[in-house]
């Protein structure tokens, strides 16, 4: 019998296949499409609780639709909305928007955040400054943004901006996502006031939603690859006969394995209430590593024809290539992880390594 999450899956899988991945460019930031077929089936607001206006389910049923979607290559931002900037927005008490209306957030430590009086009652925040590199800028509707508290504060201000009427500049990243900037000249928003720990957990929350959509998106690689090394033959043999390429495969299944059980512990922190900063950090550390690795090998076994815009494996190392670097690069979160382990101090050194990694 199907669990609730395989028919989430099937269902995300189903609005897939009539969907099939395209190569971004300057007049396609998004597919409008599949996100309008995602909202209208509730998957936008899916792990959300339905009494803050989302569809409902576990944590683990966000995640299956982020994985299912990063293997997709779906090119709208469930992963920001699902993963980060929802559930940062519920824990911060502050309204979620409508799941139909693509949410996104913005990490900006050059914006800053100063209480506004404009009459509207408390938790109103003036926000000046520019975000950068915001994923799906000039497509999201609405953007989370963990902005710099006025000086003398300690923590950051998590506030909702309507983003319809911000000035966006239109950068992308390798995969051709939406990446660009977002100029906030005095914008009023309602907000929150974090503590350290709080933002800290935004952060993490952030970067495992891209752990999770590598892992995806690399174990989607490795089966894609395995397929074309048993289907292409040279010599009179399918490639996966010859031992040189039999290694590189179990090369890249060891870094697959080794992602995903680290992601899959991760998730599982976050769905116990735990503190997740260090379990995240490993997580992403860890993809982020596996990604030199597996998209390598996997276009050396495809050759020339992995190369060419018309085949399949580019939508996703593209993006391999990109996520890598997003939501905080590997040397980011291996100082974060190894000041981390550090302060556990010596009886607590080994407990916290078995923990995260």
């Amino acid at each position: 019998m199907a669990s609730d999450q395989d028919l989430v899956v099937e269902t995300v899988r189903d609005i897939l296949s009539s969907h099939e991945p395209f190569a971004l460019t300057a007049d396609t930031a998004w597919d409008a499409g599949l996100w309008a077929d995602l909202a209208e089936a509730g998957l936008t607001g899916v792990g959300l609780p339905e009494e803050a206006g989302g569809s409902g389910g576990e944590l683990a049923d966000a995640v299956a639709v982020v994985r299912t979607l990063a293997a997709g290559a779906g090119a709208v931002p469930v992963a920001e909305q699902l993963l980060a900037a929802g559930p940062a927005l519920l824990a911060a008490d502050l309204d979620l928007p409508d799941p139909a209306e693509p949410l996104t957030l913005a990490i900006a430590g050059a914006v800053h955040a100063e209480p506004s009086d404009d009459g509207d009652g408390p938790g109103r925040w003036t926000l000046t400054g520019t975000a950068t590199d915001v994923a799906w800028a000039g497509v999201a509707r609405h953007v989370a943004v963990l902005a710099q508290p006025p000086e003398g504060i300690e923590g950051a201000v998590l506030a909702l901006v309507d983003a319809e009427e911000l000035a966006t500049s239109d950068a992308r990243n390798l995969a051709g996502e939406p990446r660009g900037s977002l100029v906030l000249g005095g914008t009023a928003a309602s907000g929150a006031l974090l503590t350290a720990a709080q933002a800290g957990e935004v952060r993490a929350r952030y970067a495992l939603a891209r752990a999770v959509q590598l892992a995806a998106a690399l174990e989607q690689v490795l089966a894609w690859t395995v397929q074309y090394a048993g289907e292409r033959h040279q010599f009179g043999r399918p490639l996966g006969r010859f031992q040189a390429v039999q290694m590189e495969l179990a090369e890249m299944a060891g870094e697959v394995t080794a992602v995903t059980a680290l992601v899959d512990a991760a998730v599982q922190t976050l769905d116990r209430d735990e503190d997740v900063v260090l379990a995240a950090a490993a997580a992403k550390v860890r993809a982020g590593a596996a990604v030199e690795v597996v998209a390598r090998l996997a276009h050396q076994v495809h050759g020339a024809i992995g190369f060419t815009q018309e085949h399949r494996l580019h939508h996703l190392t593209r993006r391999l290539w990109s996520w890598r670097d997003e939501a905080g690069s590997e040397l980011t979160w291996s100082q974060v992880l190894g000041v981390g382990l550090l302060a556990q101090g010596g009886d607590g050194l080994w407990p916290a390594l078995t923990r995260v990694v």
